[in-house]
């Protein structure tokens, strides 16, 4: 089994849960699409890994709730003792900022400032789960692990908020360093250097 299906054993080991809602959950843990989450689910319990019940809808489609097993539960403890792979990052934003020189400033700002306000979005609708979950400082609580890692997701973000902040700066620091070196290179230069010379007679 993959990854994304202990971080779903992860999920409905603290409680049982439809599809949307897992796909909710996972944000947190591995984010996964839809498709990809409904064909591993069916997978997993014909392998006895979970079981879902129908539950009946007024106005809408019945829906599955899925729950762990206890052969499940063994299967993510086992992972869990394992080695742990390293981590693995894919981040368009990155290969934009790693290609920057092919754009102009302006819209080299539009981007970081993008960036920001995404993050910025992340972190208050993350605040808002955080004053609802439980605060637990038992590792035995099935509320422990979703507390610390909303929390440490916001810290992420907060720093790579400051990040983006520093290159915004460095951006307008180079601009007053070009613009300085633009008054040199028009005859500043030469006035300065006779300055200099002036005074070095004294």
């Amino acid at each position: 089994m993959n990854t994304l299906g202990y971080a779903i054993l992860s999920v409905l080991g603290r409680k049982p849960c439809s599809g949307y809602q897992l796909a909710t959950h996972l944000e947190v843990l591995w984010p996964a699409k839809h498709s990809q989450i409904y064909p591993l689910l069916t997978k997993m319990e014909q392998n006895g890994l979970v079981v879902f019940e129908h539950v009946e809808q007024t106005g809408k489609p019945d829906k599955k709730i899925f729950s762990i097993t206890e052969k499940g539960e063994e299967s993510l403890g086992t992972w869990i003792t394992g080695k742990t792979a390293d981590p693995i990052l894919r981040d368009e934003f990155l290969i934009k900022m790693y290609s920057m020189w092919m754009t102009d400033e302006n819209q080299a700002k539009e981007l970081i400032h993008d960036r920001i306000a995404k993050l910025e979005h992340k972190v208050a609708l993350r605040d808002q789960k955080i004053a609802k979950v439980e605060t637990e400082y038992s590792i035995s609580s099935k509320h422990f692990g979703r507390y610390v890692l909303l929390n440490r997701s916001n810290l992420l973000d907060k720093e790579e908020i400051s990040w983006c902040h520093w290159v915004l700066k460095i951006m307008e620091n180079t601009n007053i360093i070009h613009f300085l070196l633009g008054i040199i290179s028009a005859g500043t230069f030469n006035k300065i250097m006779q300055s200099i010379s002036f005074f070095n007679e004294f």
